[in-house]
């Protein structure tokens, strides 16, 4: 299947059982969201989640593109990104975890054809404020998937407070010898899909309330689909890509660690830019700056000249199609340009200002702070120079 063909039988699976499409929303959360970015499906949608009706019912299904500073550092291997298209279902106070679960376990089987021996679950198995969800337990045993219980792994939520609750989340074999071990214990079980049961509230003393409405969220990563079900060893190896790889494999020549780094951060850049953040020191444009400046410092580990000019037009163009938005790619060019260009000169002047403060020992909170309010070099720059510099 492509990734097409993988966000239609996912939509139309839904809209079979009376869910309606909600239109995509932007990555940029309102001015009073203390979340920067738009996470995850759910997040447009936590005010109906917490009570207030939805325009268009209780029965809902989209795809949503998402981005997540979360895992930035785990950027690299095989499956995290920190752009990447989201496709959600959600029952607003209709149905349970349970039928979302069954529902879930027969799209997978009948409608992407993934064997029943390939699927692993993992259930939340309580704590000191909720007990086991026995629930789901019982409709995987039910319907013959091996289950795991586990601890704070399969409890879900959004931030430190607000709407959150148990999870189930289903596991496919991605290795080439028959499935063994568990998804805590043999990671190639590959996450692909979680069901998250929304029904509590948590405060900011930590407190657990019911919420006026038990909901279900569910989110699969379209990239990690098109993975498994191609069979294929990357997420980076999807038509999502294609053009970055090989681009910047022409180009450069990077391992294959770094390789997936940049075209990670390249793509997700180009996401950022349309729409409508541009690099600055602070919130969203800050978050674009450090994407930038972390390709620009894997390329000139090995040679200082390289240069996104020589980027060619088509993963950008790629990109924009890949994640309908649309954007001026000569302006979106011009703006990488000129943001290496500004990178290239604080480096010129950061370089001999952090080895001054280094020849007075190792650097501390205080040298970070002067650092940052006298000379406008960020931390994290200013440890690649002092790494640099030893």
């Amino acid at each position: 299947m492509n990734p097409q063909t993988i966000i239609d039988t996912f939509v139309d699976f839904y809209r079979e059982r009376g869910h309606l499409l909600l239109p995509e929303s932007s990555l940029i959360r309102p001015s009073d969201d203390p979340v920067l970015f738009t996470s995850s499906g759910m997040h447009p949608l936590t005010p109906y989640l917490e009570g207030r009706p939805h325009p268009l019912g209780d029965r809902l299904v989209n795809v949503q593109r998402c981005l997540r500073t979360t895992d930035l550092d785990e950027v690299g291997d095989p499956t995290h990104l920190t752009v990447f298209q989201m496709l959600g279902s959600w029952s607003l106070g209709d149905y349970d975890g349970p039928q979302s679960l069954r529902w879930g376990y027969h799209l997978l089987r009948d409608g992407f054809g993934v064997n029943r021996d390939r699927l692993y679950a993992t259930v939340f198995g309580g704590d000191e404020q909720v007990g086991p969800d026995d629930g789901s337990l019982a409709v995987w045993q039910e319907l013959g998937v091996p289950v795991e219980l586990t601890g704070p792994e399969n409890w879900w939520s959004n931030g430190p407070t607000g709407p959150c609750g148990p999870d189930s989340e289903i596991f496919v074999w991605t290795g080439e010898a028959p499935p063994s071990g568990t998804p805590t214990t043999d990671d190639r079980w590959m996450e692909v899909w979680n069901h998250v049961q929304m029904r509590y509230h948590r405060h900011d003393d930590g407190r657990l309330t019911p919420l006026a409405q038990p909901n279900v969220d569910t989110g699969m990563g379209l990239e990690r689909m098109e993975m498994v079900l191609r069979g294929g060893r990357s997420v980076f190896e999807g038509e999502g890509f294609g053009p970055w790889v090989r681009a910047v494999t022409d180009l450069w020549r990077p391992d294959e660690h770094s390789l997936r780094r940049v075209c990670d951060h390249l793509r997700s850049s180009v996401v950022v830019v349309a729409d409508g953040v541009r690099p600055s020191n602070t919130r969203h444009g800050y978050v674009l700056r450090r994407l930038v400046r972390r390709v620009l410092t894997i390329l000139w580990r090995d040679d200082s000249t390289r240069t996104l000019s020589d980027l060619p037009t088509e993963p950008i163009t790629h990109t924009l199609d890949w994640f309908r938005l649309g954007v001026d790619v000569g302006e979106l060019r011009g703006l990488l340009r000129e943001e290496e260009r500004r990178f290239r000169e604080l480096l010129r002047r950061g370089r001999p200002v952090v080895a001054r403060q280094l020849s007075g020992g190792p650097l501390t909170e205080d040298d970070y702070r002067y650092l940052h309010d006298t000379h406008g070099l960020p931390r994290d720059l200013v440890e690649g120079l002092a790494a640099e510099a030893r």
